[in-house]
């Protein structure tokens, strides 16, 4: 019977101190609201404009409406500007492909150049003088 006992005492002293601790405040949560209605409040007036500041910002500009000149200033120069580093961007694409070219075409010449240069050296007969005396100074 002593665990009969034990389970009810451990029971009994449960809702006891779940009494206790319902009439208690909690430190997280408030149990008055009249901060809450300031702070819903507060909150409107940051994301919600009155009617009438609402209907001059959509009549200030419609979807069919001129645009301003400082408006259209503005796009142009950032069309400018956006033109202006799509040039300098593909300039250098060029100028890197240019380099690259210009080297390959240099190691090209060289290796030709060396091979002829073994080709003469393989086929020279001996009788007559090597190229290199046949060149013409100009």
């Amino acid at each position: 019977m002593s665990w009969k006992q034990a389970l009810l005492l451990s029971c009994a002293a449960a809702v006891v101190l779940l009494a206790i601790l319902q009439e208690c405040e909690s430190a997280a949560v408030r149990s008055s609201d009249d901060g809450a209605a300031e702070r819903k409040e507060n909150l409107k007036k940051k994301i919600f404009m009155k009617e009438t500041e609402a209907t001059n910002f959509f009549k200030k500009r419609g979807k069919r409406s001129p645009k301003s000149q400082d408006e259209i200033n503005v796009e142009n120069r950032q069309k400018l500007a956006a033109d202006e580093r799509r040039r300098e961007y593909y300039e250098e694409q060029r100028n890197e492909f240019e380099n690259y070219v210009e080297e390959e075409q240099d190691e090209q010449e060289e290796r030709s150049r060396e091979q002829i240069e073994q080709w003469r050296q393989w086929h020279y007969d001996g009788l007559s003088p090597s190229y290199l005396y046949q060149r013409q100074n100009i």
